[in-house]
């Protein structure tokens, strides 16, 4: 599994060059791509043909992949740009073939996810990819509701036409004060980074220059004071079904509070 640059055409590695010039078959998410990078770094093609593999004819070029490596062939899949697996079509393909007992090895590279992360500026200890927002109002409404529960940041890849119904949509459902980043055509000539909150952003689109991939790096939701109220609350729901000590470990982790406190919380409403 080949990892190929996501704009600029020197972030491939010296592996990756060795494994496209060795391989006994290539197989592509996009052919032309991967010739013309291969034109771009004097790797002969020879009399290899590259297999197309996309979303549309993974059933019917499987087989044929999977046959060669049946035969001892060894394989090189390129996605069209980044890393595969990584909102790529390659998943069923690794699964097949660790399924048929064939090795798979990946020649790591660009993504980018996580180029988009380290420029953001954003937490980086924790974060979730969740691939594409969905194209749909109501559905891409309820994605990020339902990422607004999650902790550290999150990594939404995201089409020019849509990423002003993607910003209204994240701020409904994670908070319009919520720091955000939109990074646009990473790693080439053009390359554009903003910073600022949702709501900021929606309001900038307008004067923005939108073209190819961009990805969305969203900041964790401010962290809020845990009051009183709070740890009374939580407490009474675990005492439903946990004995005080348990719900108090349990309060206590959720909440991020002394064990001590939840616990007191606890004798007082079991006094109450």
């Amino acid at each position: 599994m080949v990892a190929t640059p996501i704009g600029n055409a020197r972030d491939i590695t010296l592996r990756t060059l060795d494994i496209l010039a060795a391989a006994d078959v290539l197989a592509a998410e996009d052919t032309r791509s991967l010739r013309r990078l291969m034109e771009i770094h004097g790797v002969a093609l020879g009399d290899r043909r590259v297999l197309p593999y996309h979303d549309h004819n993974g059933p019917k070029m499987r087989p044929v992949i999977l046959k060669a490596l049946m035969e001892g062939k060894s394989v090189a899949y390129a996605s069209e740009a980044g890393t595969p697996l990584v909102s790529d079509p390659g998943y069923a393909l690794v699964r097949d073939a660790a399924a048929g007992g064939h090795a798979v090895t990946a020649a790591p590279g660009a993504s980018a996810a996580l180029a988009a992360l380290v420029v953001a500026g954003l937490p980086s200890d924790r974060f979730t990819f969740a691939g594409f927002a969905p194209s749909g109002a109501t559905t891409r409404r309820a994605f990020y509701r339902g990422l607004a529960e999650l902790t550290g940041s999150l990594i939404v890849y995201e089409t020019p036409n849509r990423l002003a119904d993607s910003l209204e949509a994240a701020a409904e459902g994670l908070g319009a004060d919520r720091p955000a980043v939109i990074c646009r055509e990473l790693t080439k000539r053009f390359e554009e980074v903003r910073r600022d909150t949702l709501g900021a952003l929606l309001d900038q689109v307008p004067d923005m220059t939108l073209k190819g991939e961009v990805v969305l790096v969203i900041g964790p939701a401010p962290d809020r004071e845990t009051s009183e109220a709070d740890i009374e609350a939580a407490m009474a729901e675990a005492m439903q079904s946990l004995r005080l000590k348990e719900a108090a470990a349990e309060v206590a982790e959720r909440l991020g509070i002394p064990k001590r406190e939840a616990y007191a919380m606890g004798l007082k409403l079991k006094g109450d």
